[in-house]
C-alpha cells in the first residue's frame, strides 16, 4: 500500500513548449504546463468544461523522452506523485509552489 500514499495520474494536453535546464551536475530536468479538462452538465443543463493547469517536472530519462518527443498541444499521460516546495521572494514573501514530478511519461495522440 505504501506504493498508492502519493500517485498522480494525468491525462492532458501540453500548455507550451517544454523548457529542457542542463544543470552543473550533468543532470538534465524538464519542465511543462500540462492542461486536464472535466466535462459535466451544470445546473441548466449545459455543457461545461473545467480546464486545470499542473506544472510537471521530469528528471532523468523521462526528461529525454520529453526533450525529444513532446511539444506544445501534444497529448501525454503522466504517472508520477506531489512535490510542494517553498521559496522566498525578493519582497520577503513565502510562496508554496505544489508540481507533479513525473516518473513515467505515456506519448498519446498528435499534436494539436
Amino acid at each position: 500500500m505504501s506504493t498508492i500514499k502519493n500517485h498522480v495520474q494525468l491525462i492532458g494536453n501540453v500548455g507550451q513548449e517544454p523548457t529542457i535546464t542542463n544543470l552543473e551536475s550533468g543532470k538534465k530536468v524538464a519542465r511543462l504546463s500540462l492542461a486536464t479538462n472535466e466535462n459535466y452538465k451544470n445546473g441548466d443543463g449545459k455543457k461545461q468544461t473545467d480546464t486545470n493547469w499542473h506544472t510537471v517536472v521530469a528528471w532523468g530519462k523521462t526528461t529525454d523522452i520529453i526533450e525529444k518527443f513532446v511539444s506544445k498541444g501534444k497529448e501525454i499521460g503522466i504517472v508520477g506523485k506531489l512535490k510542494t516546495r517553498t521559496y522566498t521572494t525578493d519582497d520577503g514573501n513565502q510562496r508554496y509552489v505544489t508540481e507533479v514530478v513525473a516518473n513515467e511519461i505515456l506519448l498519446m495522440g498528435n499534436n494539436k
